[in-house]
């Protein structure tokens, strides 16, 4: 080898060892990714599975950073967290927009609206779930992904049978109108009440019951202080994975790709995962013995349906009629 080539070979291998070295010592970019349930719970774990793939995809240029169980925040200020930019994303339920303005998103909260999976991803993996995840860009936050919880139970120290049996019964309900007004038909009291305080209100009976997903209701050991557990599926418990805009607009271009690459496949293992650990804790809670596990029949579910169904029109106004007979129109829904 000549001494020129020799010069050559060695400056290029100078210049590759340089930009890699710069490239290793830059300061990786921060991710905060903030929620308020269990890292065992479907949303925990699409979270860490989010944070495994955003790391690889972006040869850990990007550190994905959970904050599990309200670490630090609670439900009512992780959304304003996340408009001041002191996290950079959540994956809030869909009951929680209407203080930003945004009551459309209380659609999902709608009892018996869905008859299961195949009709709710009809919206949320549809053009009617993305023009809802539009309206939250003047707020200052950008929707990325819809991740299923699932469909809920109602529990409490006395068996749930029919509507009747809810009659007085003080039942914790996110802030929400719609859910709200679904315990008010049921002839319940409704208290709102943050995520992290529910199993103390139920273990010194400050509420006498709530309603959640299975995989809610045991993680967070709710059933050890509730008798029963009716299997209503009555409604339907979702999030929407945010980031603020402000942040998510300033990363690198490449990196945004890499990271939609990474939310996109997070997105299927949530949803995937939801369905099999709802079916799988529902089943631990039977097998601890601590709750009797009441499981309705299509009539009977459908007695459930019919004191439940006037919340539709009762909330068409605050939702929105058009938007509600769109979804209806979508998913063939019938009263």
């Amino acid at each position: 080898m000549s001494k020129s080539i020799r010069i050559m070979f060695l400056l290029s291998i100078a210049v590759i060892f340089a930009f890699t070295s710069s490239v290793m010592a830059a300061d990786p970019i921060i991710i905060k990714f903030s929620h308020v349930v269990a890292d065992d719970t479907p949303k925990g774990e699409a979270a860490n599975y989010f944070k495994k793939l955003a790391e690889e995809k972006t040869n850990g240029a990007v550190k994905v950073e959970v904050y599990p169980n309200s670490q630090l925040y609670k439900d009512k200020e992780e959304m304003e967290a996340l408009q001041m930019g002191a996290v950079h994303m959540l994956a809030p339920s869909l009951a929680k927009f209407a203080p930003l303005g945004v009551k459309e998103f209380e659609l999902f909260d709608l009892p018996f609206i869905f008859s299961g999976y195949e009709d709710l991803h009809k919206i949320t993996l549809g053009p009617i779930g993305k023009k809802l995840l539009d309206k939250l860009q003047p707020k200052g936050v950008l929707g990325l992904a819809y991740w299923d919880n699932g469909f809920k139970v109602m529990s409490a120290n006395k068996p749930l049978k029919v509507p009747a049996d809810c009659k007085g019964l003080k039942m914790r309900i996110q802030s929400s109108k719609i859910l709200d007004a679904q315990m008010r038909a049921l002839g319940a009291i409704p208290q709102v009440m943050a995520f992290s305080e529910v199993y103390q209100a139920l273990q010194t009976g400050v509420v006498d019951g709530t309603e959640n997903p299975p995989s809610n209701l045991y993680t967070q050991k709710m059933f050890e202080v509730q008798k029963y557990v009716t299997v209503s599926d009555h409604g339907y418990l979702g999030y929407a994975v945010l980031v603020n805009k402000k942040f998510w607009e300033g990363l690198p271009a490449d990196i945004r790709t890499q990271l939609e690459s990474a939310m996109a496949e997070a997105t299927i293992f949530a949803n995937d995962i939801a369905k099999k650990n709802n079916e799988k804790d529902l089943a631990s809670v039977a097998a601890s013995g601590k709750s009797e596990i009441i499981k309705l029949t299509p009539e009977e579910r459908e007695v459930w349906k019919d004191a439940l169904v006037s919340v539709h029109d009762k909330m068409a106004d605050r939702i929105g009629k058009d938007l509600i007979q769109e979804v209806y129109q979508a998913i063939g829904f019938q009263k």
